[in-house]
């Protein structure tokens, strides 16, 4: 044997006969450990990235993404809004009633969010001007032309809250995707450990085994709704930042559970009424109208709409107004199935769902909706009731599309608007065409 040789063989191991090297013990549980910790260690970084990760795609949604979507929704209903208005200009009986409305058309033109957008800027700017141009009367060319920009005003509006959603369903694809990784990570941790204490002494067992398998019983519960996990202090350094990396990882899933739920009641819910808003309500109402198409059952659809609701805001103000479809709204809810579904369609409209019920028996619902709204007047700080009342359409959507349906229900509502007002009308059924 050579210098070299059993310098070798003091270092790492020795030469068997037949050339086949033999490594010490030290030397192959040294060099496990060595790579066993350094994987560790990346593991570790790995999990922390993730959860700054995760953080702040957590504080951009927060501070950035759901205000821009806020605002973007907020824009979409200003659309919306000077849309219907500048429909009040051309279709206004008087002087004064245009001058009304164009009035109105500026002052959502003027509104500090539509510079934002150079869509919305170019497009308001269109439209104010065109309005101001024919508020003197309006022939049928002008007429064409507004329909064509009321379109344009319907489909920006449309796009606006559609980029929004998209938005923030992109930061949640983000973070869904880190919180993943994250698991996957913290999977593999597991497993390296449990290969490497297969190779280990027994009397490592104590140090490393019975430790891990309580990680292991925490990750297999590991949920951030429940409490977080109970992790005790370990004597390896290796396994106790494993135990702070879930700690910490449990905290974060349950800040991101909380924001998922805030999201979701953002993105489902009026602010203002608590009831559901008009896309996830078209949701449920196409679910529903498949359903009962499905089983050939009956459903109906309703739109309902506040009377005099302006001269209510304009007579009391908008804080008085606000209590008014709050009161709405609860009333709705105490008195509705729980079967039906009801949003807020836009401004003092409401929206109805039916489920197996006949338009007839939907009347019955709403004219006892209306009376017990006639029996509870709003009582106003100093001492003044205001008294509510609605209008309501009805329609049979058992046989036709949910558009359809809204469409009869909107007609039938402008009908019983045309009555009076404070009374419920059903559409006609639909003829089928020969």
């Amino acid at each position: 044997m050579t210098v070299a040789d059993e310098r070798s063989g003091q270092a790492g191991g020795h030469v068997a006969p037949g050339g086949q090297r033999r490594w010490r013990a030290g030397t192959v549980f040294g060099t496990l450990g060595i790579v066993f910790a350094a994987l560790m260690v990346i593991l570790v970084v790995l999990l922390a990235v993730d959860q700054q990760v995760v953080t702040a795609v957590a504080a951009r949604l927060q501070g950035e993404t759901v205000p821009w979507t806020l605002e973007r929704q907020r824009l979409g209903r200003n659309l919306e809004a000077l849309r219907l208005e500048g429909l009040r200009v051309l279709t206004a009986r008087d002087a004064g009633g245009r001058d009304e409305a164009l009035f109105v058309v500026r002052m959502l033109a003027a509104q500090p969010g539509v510079g934002d957008d150079p869509r919305a800027a170019e497009l308001v700017a269109e439209v104010e001007g065109f309005l101001t141009r024919v508020a003197g009367g309006a022939g049928r060319s002008d007429m064409l032309e507004w329909e064509a920009l009321s379109a344009r005003l319907r489909l920006l509006a449309d796009d606006l809250s559609v980029e929004g959603g998209q938005r923030v369903t992109v930061e949640l694809e983000r973070m869904t995707r880190v919180m993943r990784l994250s698991r996957y990570k913290l999977m593999v941790s597991v497993l390296l450990m449990a290969a490497f204490l297969g190779s280990s002494l027994f009397v490592l067992r104590w140090l490393l085994i019975l430790p891990l398998q309580r990680i292991r019983r925490e990750l297999s519960a590991l949920d951030g709704r429940a409490a977080p996990p109970d992790m005790p202090l370990a004597t390896l350094a290796e396994i106790r930042a494993v135990g702070d990396a879930l700690v910490r990882f449990h905290a974060t899933l349950r800040e991101n559970e909380e924001v998922r739920r805030k999201l979701e009641h953002l993105a489902t819910t009026d602010g203002l009424t608590g009831l559901c808003n008009r896309r996830h309500f078209m949701g449920l109402a196409a679910d529903e109208l498949a359903r009962a198409a499905r089983y050939q059952r009956p459903i109906s659809v309703a739109i309902a709409d506040l009377d005099h609701f302006k001269r209510i805001n304009d007579s009391f103000g908008h804080a008085v107004g606000d209590q008014i479809l709050q009161g709405f709204a609860a009333l709705v809810g105490d008195t509705l199935r729980q079967t039906d579904r009801v949003c807020r369609y836009g401004g003092e409209e409401f929206a109805f769902v039916f489920p197996e019920t006949a338009p007839d028996e939907a009347a019955r619902l709403a004219d006892r909706l209306r009376e017990r709204l006639a029996a509870a007047p709003l009582l106003l700080a100093d001492g003044r009731q205001v008294a509510v009342t609605f209008s309501i359409g009805l329609a049979d959507a058992s046989a036709g599309t949910l558009e359809e349906g809204l469409a009869q229900a909107d007609r039938a509502l402008y009908a019983a608007k045309a009555r009076g007002r404070s009374c419920t009308v059903v559409a006609e059924p639909r003829r089928l065409q020969p």
